[in-house]
């Protein structure tokens, strides 16, 4: 995985509340074995019309939403079945960073397992960053290292996140990573085991 120090980037403002990972990912496009490739789905029924083109309507659609890498929405952000294709789905389609007021608890388990920076901030400070980028672009710079978030109009704020998830982003690892910097070692114990 690719480290998450600082992201600076533009924010698709997303002010929708339960967004479940049905939306995020319709379950008809999960039959890929790989974990690229979905971003094209990403939010598919909200994103095309019947026709198959684009929805102007849709927050994503819009020209100043275009090569966001920072999504803000509403509370409880990936609630439903516990999909690993969602995350997958955002990080493809170019989202590195996903900031709302709360998560469902396996969707941000699976951000941070992928390498997308999953970050709770109190509603006020989502609604502010909503309306910022509801009609123009907006960019951010996302300190991880020091957990602060800001602006160059003066928006800033801090966050929390577990000292386990942020070694992990911090570096780029997976859990499998995280398990081979111990290479040495198991191959030490399978020695002596045999």
């Amino acid at each position: 995985m690719e480290p998450i120090i600082e992201h600076k980037g533009s924010i698709a403002a997303l002010n929708r509340v339960n967004v479940d990972t049905d939306q995020i990912i319709p379950k008809q496009f999960l039959k890929r074995v790989e974990r690229t490739g979905f971003g094209q789905f990403l939010f598919f029924d909200w994103r095309f019309l019947k026709d198959g083109q684009e929805n102007p309507e849709f927050e994503l659609n819009r020209p100043h939403a275009k090569g966001a890498s920072i999504l803000v929405a509403g509370p409880n952000f990936g609630c439903g079945s516990s999909r690993e294709h969602a995350p997958w789905a955002l990080q493809d389609y170019g989202f590195r960073v996903v900031i709302a007021p709360s998560f469902a608890d396996i969707f941000y388990n699976n951000c941070v397992k992928n390498g997308i920076l999953p970050i709770r901030l109190e509603k006020e400070k989502v609604d502010e960053l909503l309306e910022k980028g509801k009609d123009q672009a907006y960019e951010l710079d996302v300190d991880l290292k020091n957990q602060v978030i800001k602006s160059t109009d003066g928006f800033t704020a801090s966050f929390d996140i577990d000292p386990y998830w942020k070694e992990m982003l911090l570096n780029g690892w997976d859990e499998i990573g995280l398990t081979l910097r111990y290479e040495e070692q198991i191959e030490q114990f399978e020695k002596q085991r045999a």
